[in-house]
């Protein structure tokens, strides 16, 4: 049996939170650029649950850049699909099922773009989200009375200008636009690109400022991890379980963040699905939320991924399995970063709260991360996420943070890689590993002389924007524990700090 709004009343699971019969005749308040999982997993799982609790009372026109022929799946299951939340949630394992009806229809921009424009004219409509990757918010030379605009800014212009001539320029009409692309300040880029494509467009000027005055780009951050599709035996087994097929089944971690920066009450009024879920934070700025992710999560991944492949380890859950590695990464984010990044706007319980939830993360048994994947494009990576920690670190420390240092140097370790004349790889416990790292060669160089490496490394302001072996001690600290690395594995390396450090979790 196949999902379906007709099949509904069929379903007797009692595992699962269904719709009600109401619900699908809910107004289209949304309209969202993208049909991604992620999307799918994240707003519209919380628009969901909003209206499963009578709160926004909305649903959203999802609009798809590929066309398709024929009825696709969200067309076959009436927009129906399963959302299976499954991990940890402080420690305890989780696994829930939700059947979504946020979506009323699915569109194709290049077949149906007249009927996504006639929507502009819904005076219901209060939303606009989008995730259409970094790439989507560029610039381009759209031209808004194309048969659809090529781009996505070039889309959004169009619907906003066909709003705006249909409302003859009432203020009250403007939308809150919410991307999720993961770039920084995704909002105010995406209304920069707008005005800018306007002004190509030769709109007027009243257009200009109805589009800067009466909508509100808010940027925004989000946080959770969707893997999509479930394997082809769990999804028998899901399926099996709830009594119905479902081609749109996707899965979810339990922890979920979406951070929208604004301070209007208007915006906050609008925005009426936030009081359902704790995971999604209304705030002036979203700028703490950005820097516990890029530090904690982000960071922490990186400074553990040679320590997991040296340790002998291929998945993430399956290092965290391991007492030594699972202390090292608690004090890794405990008594290092999270002390590092400690300022006016982030407090102690961020810093703990957002462990735990790492933690949890990490040890999701029904996830698979890999190792070597976390490993692409390493150095940048570790330049991005951890460099500027250490400045802060010493900032208010005089001594070397351990676990940093400890996790760098298996970095080093790791990158003193074999080249085959075409790439540059690293063998660990007979896996060979094809290095995706644009500074490899660099690195590969300065470890012909296994002497002077770690200097060379920690010194090369090309590689950091500064030079860490100016740091009191750090260099040394790098030196010792790639010695002890060396000479007693990197298990035995992080054993010994962590009797030095009393591991909390």
């Amino acid at each position: 049996m196949l999902l379906s709004k007709e099949n509904l009343e069929k379903i007797s699971s009692t595992n699962l939170a269904l719709p009600s019969s109401a619900s699908f005749e809910l107004p289209e308040r949304v309209i969202q650029f993208g049909t991604g999982v992620l999307l799918r997993g994240l707003p519209d799982y919380y628009i969901d649950k909003a209206n499963k609790q009578g709160v926004f009372n909305g649903r959203i026109l999802v609009v798809k850049s590929t066309s398709s022929s024929g009825a696709d799946a969200f067309e076959e299951q009436d927009g129906l699909y399963t959302v299976c939340v499954k991990g940890l949630d402080e420690g305890k394992e989780v696994v829930q099922y939700t059947l979504n009806n946020s979506i009323s229809r699915v569109l194709a921009a290049a077949q149906d773009w007249g009927t996504i424009l006639a929507a502009a004219k819904n005076p219901d409509l209060k939303v606009v989200i989008s995730n259409t990757t970094e790439v989507g918010i560029v610039l381009s030379n759209d031209n808004i009375l194309d048969n659809p605009p090529s781009s996505f800014p070039g889309k959004l212009l169009a619907f906003l200008h066909q709003r705006y001539e249909y409302y003859q320029g009432d203020v009250t009409k403007g939308l809150v636009i919410l991307p999720t692309e993961l770039i920084s300040d995704n909002a105010q880029k995406l209304k920069k690109i707008l005005l800018t494509l306007a002004i190509q467009n030769e709109l007027s000027d009243k257009f200009l400022r109805w589009l800067e005055e009466a909508n509100d780009f808010c940027n925004t951050l989000v946080d959770r991890i969707v893997p999509g599709r479930l394997s082809a035996a769990e999804q028998k087994l899901t399926e099996a379980e709830l009594g119905y097929e479902d081609q749109l089944m996707i899965m979810a971690e339990p922890f979920s963040l979406w951070a929208i920066e604004t301070d209007s009450d208007r915006v906050k009024d609008i925005l009426s699905f936030a009081q359902v879920d704790s995971g999604i934070k209304l705030v002036p700025s979203i700028d703490k939320f950005k820097e516990i992710k890029l530090r904690l999560l982000n960071g922490t991944h990186t400074l553990s991924c040679a320590t997991a492949l040296w340790s002998g380890f291929v998945t993430v859950k399956e290092a965290m399995n391991n007492s030594l590695f699972h202390g090292f990464v608690a004090n890794l984010m405990q008594r290092e970063i999270g002390k590092a990044i400690l300022d006016q706007y982030i407090e102690q319980d961020d810093v703990a709260n957002f462990s735990r939830s790492v933690i949890d993360r990490f040890s999701n048994p029904f996830l698979e991360h890999r190792w070597e994947n976390i490993a692409l494009n390493y150095t940048s990576k570790m330049n991005m996420r951890n460099v500027a920690l250490l400045e802060r670190w010493y900032k208010k420390n005089l001594v070397p943070p351990s676990y940093i240092a400890l996790g760098f140097a298996a970095y080093l370790k790791f990158m003193d890689t074999q080249y085959n004349g075409v790439q540059y790889t690293q063998e660990i416990n007979g896996q060979t590993i094809i290095l995706q790292d644009e500074f490899a060669p660099l690195l590969f160089d300065y470890w012909k002389d296994k002497n002077t490496v770690v200097h060379r490394v920690l010194a090369d302001d090309s590689l950091w924007g500064k030079d860490l072996s100016s740091y009191p001690g750090f260099e040394e600290t790098v030196q010792r524990f790639l010695d002890e690395i060396n000479a007693f594995g990197v298990l035995e390396t992080i054993e010994k700090l962590n009797v030095a450090w009393q591991v909390e979790y």
